[in-house]
Formats: structure tokens, sequence, C-alpha cells
């Protein structure tokens, strides 16, 4: 599968790279970086650390896009959407770890998924996912009127998008066991006098700082009892290999908009008919 990664000289960019040259079945066809980035014309291996693949990095998508089978993509929300048009309009696989997206950027990607074959989610890694599910079944199993739900969550001080998507992706999970909807029952900030909390609302702590790559903890506090539930990501190359997964499934799929939990069996549909 002839596969583009785009952000190329970011640091998901280049592991990506590598991942792609060490996985059997996926091959590097293009490499992409913003307008006025000092690693365009450079060697993609090169900058990966690989050693020369005889593949410049471009700053077209446009021309990197033709003839290729996919592309992986954890760029910006606005890149992202220009991006899944393009893919549409190429047929391709679409990628997509871009954290940050608002309501109007998701029905852009459906949109796009009409044409692509889009997998969007707020983390690639087996671990998140599989939690994201447990976390689905704790909220279902356990009532709210017993049991107050809180998301933790830590990265590093450059992360520019909060709550994190993969916080957003275990709440989510933790209201579809409760069958409410997380909008409506968020809490993101706390500060003064915010009195008692709310029976059935869902929380979200956030932290910033260092080079965290990323920590998740979903808490269950009952009456003289708390669960804990937790993913800790100690190197990105996690997500790197979610994603290449993840673009292999959706190379032998209909166009469609898919989740990782698609990819790896985990949908709720899935799990149910286990």
């Amino acid at each position: 599968m002839k596969l583009v990664v785009v952000g190329a000289g970011g640091r998901m960019g280049q592991a990506l790279i590598r991942i792609i040259s060490e996985t059997r079945g996926a091959v590097l066809h293009a490499a992409v970086a913003r307008p006025g980035s000092s690693v365009v014309g450079k060697d993609a291996g090169e900058i990966a650390g690989l050693g020369a693949l005889g593949i410049p990095v471009t700053d077209d998508a446009l021309s990197a896009f033709l003839h290729a089978d996919g592309v992986i993509d954890f760029t910006r929300p606005e890149t992202s959407v220009e991006f899944a048009a393009l893919a549409a309009q190429a047929r391709i696989v679409h990628v997509i770890g871009t954290t940050g997206c608002s309501d109007e950027d998701e029905e852009k990607f459906a949109a796009a998924a009409r044409h692509a074959r889009i997998v969007k989610s707020g983390n690639m890694s087996l671990g998140v996912n599989l939690l994201s599910v447990l976390v689905r079944q704790a909220a279902k199993a356990l009532e709210a009127s017993g049991w107050d739900i809180e998301v933790l969550e830590m990265h590093h001080k450059h992360k520019v998008d909060a709550p994190s998507g993969t916080a957003l992706l275990l709440g989510e999970a933790a209201a579809e066991g409760r069958e409410i909807a997380l909008k409506d029952h968020s809490v993101r900030v706390r500060d003064g006098h915010t009195g008692p909390r709310e029976t059935g609302s869902i929380g979200f702590a956030t932290l910033r700082g260092g080079s965290v790559i990323g920590e998740h903890s979903v808490l269950f506090a009952g009456e003289g009892e708390t669960i804990t539930l937790s993913h800790s990501a100690g190197d990105r190359t996690i997500f790197a290999r979610g994603a290449v997964k993840a673009a292999l499934w959706a190379h032998g799929q209909v166009p469609g908009y898919y989740t990782m939990l698609d990819v790896l069996g985990l949908s709720q549909d899935a799990v149910e008919g286990v």
C-alpha cells in the first residue's frame, strides 16, 4: 500500500516514516510538509533518521496524493479538512489522528467519507481503544446516582488543545455507557464557588508540562470506594503503528467514516456480538 505522510517534519510524521519502512505491505509513497518548512526538499528518510530513501519532502499535497493509496495525517484541524477533500477526490484512504476538531470539521470529514475511506480517532493505540471499551462497560454497570465519573489527562507543554482528543474519546465512551450526550453532561472547568457536583455529570481535568507523551485516567468515584482505569503512553510509535494498521485495514473497505474501534474489532456492535 502506497502511503503519504503529511506533517512529515514533525515528531509524529518522522515516527510514521520509520514505522512504514518496517511494516510489511506498506511503502512510503510521498512525504508532505507545510510550505516554508525547513524540511521541504530534504530526503524523507534522512529527516526520520533512516538514511536516504530517495523521496524528497514536498509542500505540494495535491501532487503527493496522485497514485497514492492512502494518507496518514496528524496535523491541524483546518489542514486535515483540506486533506480530507483531496482524499475524497482521489478516492483513497485518509487516516486522521488530528485532535481539536470542531463539529463543523466533523461534518466535512463525514461528507468526504462518501468517497474516501476515512478512519479518525482521538487516539490510535490499541491500549487506549481497549480502555474506552472498558470505560463504556463500567459506566453502563455503575449507576449515575451512586458513581461519579472524572477524566484526568496530562500531556507535554507544547500540546495546544484541551481536553485532549483521547480524554474526549474516553468521555464519549462513558457517556455512551450511560446513554447520554457528553456535550450536555460534561464539566470542563471548575473555579471559585462551584456548588456541589451535579449528579450524572462527567468531569475533565487537564494537566500540561514537561515532555509527557500522554497519561489518561478515568475515575469512577462511589461512596467509600474508587475505581481507576488508566493508560500511559511511553512512546509515540504506538500511535504510528496504530495509524499504519488503520490504513492497511481501510484499504480493503468501502468508502465510509470509521474509527479505531472498527479497525480493532472493538466497536460496540462487535463487542456485543461476541
